[in-house]
């Protein structure tokens, strides 16, 4: 990682005990000159909204305190649910499982025992190290898989598009054909019929045929210079350009194969979908819906779990109840919708009543769509292609 870049990494250590605090920011400061501190709760909310930090370091003696000191900031600060960062929390040697299980859950990104004693003193700095090059790869603003594999389904129609024009093409020079050969057979048959008439004095008022064997020598020269000659002229007229169709198709036959390879690739790029439900039995529903697509699910709880999940990562799709326990659907969605980095997510309202003002409500703060529960499986399933291929 750019030197440059660790020198004006942001790190905040948050305890409730300034002796504390003071080793571990002693500790990285040699290697993080931009290491603060921060002591309390009441002051934590202000601290991280001023220094909007890459990596949170939680320094408490027991590994309860941080959990309860990362709720409380959570629900303090608007800046820590959408701001991307890193938070190791430290524990003892008693609390590693469970500071594992945390990590595991996405409560906290990584641990480091460290109490009562730390046996590596390099151990945090290299965790430190390991958090801000994860922030820089996600700060990277790169496109992710599932971006690329969108794309590429779309390029994909393109040979079907550019087939059916073609055909489309081929069709109509067709149809000239047979109009012109229509147009000349008609023709050349009132010519005849105009003929017999003339022979059988039908207009000897008009004019009288004196020899019906030059007549009908000169009919047939009238026949070939007006019809038969132009028709075959215009039909040749059309030769080019089926040879150019046939030609265009052949030519771009290896980019049409390159696409059709990308697509079978894009096709098993699973997107990535966060499910947000308090009820457990709605996970169950949806992943039974979902089980025969290719999509990598995510599930979350409440507005805590969703904003711990999204704020270092980027689903593809977010189907989120508008009822949560500790926040409204809407809120969360007036919420993302004010980061620039997960703005374009789409999100599926998911809602028990179609009341009136939530649908409104959820399309005023930003969602892309709504459905109601019990879910029509075939509605369900065609909402969630068409936001994942048009977001």
């Amino acid at each position: 990682m750019n030197r440059s870049l660790i020198n004006t990494a942001s790190i905040l250590v948050a305890s409730d005990n300034k002796s504390d605090a003071s080793v571990v920011q002693k500790l990285l400061s040699a290697d993080y000159p931009n290491t603060r501190t921060t002591v309390g709760l009441d002051q934590a909310s202000n601290d991280f909204n001023q220094h909007q930090p890459d990596v949170l370091v939680l320094v408490f003696k027991e590994l309860e305190k941080s959990e309860r000191y990362c709720l409380g900031l959570y629900r303090q600060s608007f800046a820590i649910q959408l701001h991307p960062h890193r938070t190791i929390v430290l524990c003892n040697k008693d609390e590693v499982r469970h500071a594992y299980n945390l990590c595991r859950e996405g409560i906290f990104d990584d641990y480091i025992l460290f109490w009562p004693m730390t046996v590596d003193s390099f151990r945090l700095s290299m965790s430190v190290y390991l958090a801000l090059r994860a922030q820089a790869n996600l700060s990277s603003e790169m496109p992710t898989a599932a971006d690329f594999a969108v794309q590429v389904r779309r390029l994909a129609t393109l040979e079907k598009m550019l087939t059916d024009q073609l055909a489309q093409g081929n069709n109509r020079i067709d149809a000239f054909d047979r109009a012109v050969s229509d147009a000349t057979n008609q023709s050349s048959s009132s010519l005849e019929n105009f003929s017999q008439r003339l022979m059988q004095g039908t207009y000897d008022d008009i004019v009288k045929v004196k020899s019906s064997d030059k007549l009908q020598l000169e009919l047939e020269q009238l026949k070939r210079d007006a019809f038969e000659t132009p028709y075959h002229t215009l039909a040749q007229s059309t030769d080019p350009l089926k040879q150019w169709t046939n030609e265009f198709y052949q030519a771009n036959n290896t980019h049409l194969k390159s696409l059709r390879e990308l697509n079978a690739l894009a096709n098993s790029i699973q997107p990535s979908l966060l499910v947000v439900d308090d009820d457990e039995f709605q996970h169950k529903i949806i992943s039974s819906i979902l089980k025969e697509e290719n999509y990598n699910l995510i599930f979350a709880a409440n507005g805590y779990e969703v904003f711990n999940i999204i704020r270092n990562g980027r689903p593809d799709l977010i189907l989120l109840d508008v009822m949560l326990p500790d926040m409204s659907g809407v809120d969360i969605v007036k919420q993302i919708k004010t980061s620039s980095r997960l703005a374009e997510i789409p999100i599926l309202m998911i809602t028990g009543a179609s009341k009136k003002n939530v649908i409104l409500e959820s399309h005023k703060a930003g969602a892309a769509d709504i459905i109601v529960k019990p879910f029509v499986r075939d509605i369900f399933l065609d909402k969630v292609r068409s936001l994942l291929d048009n977001p």
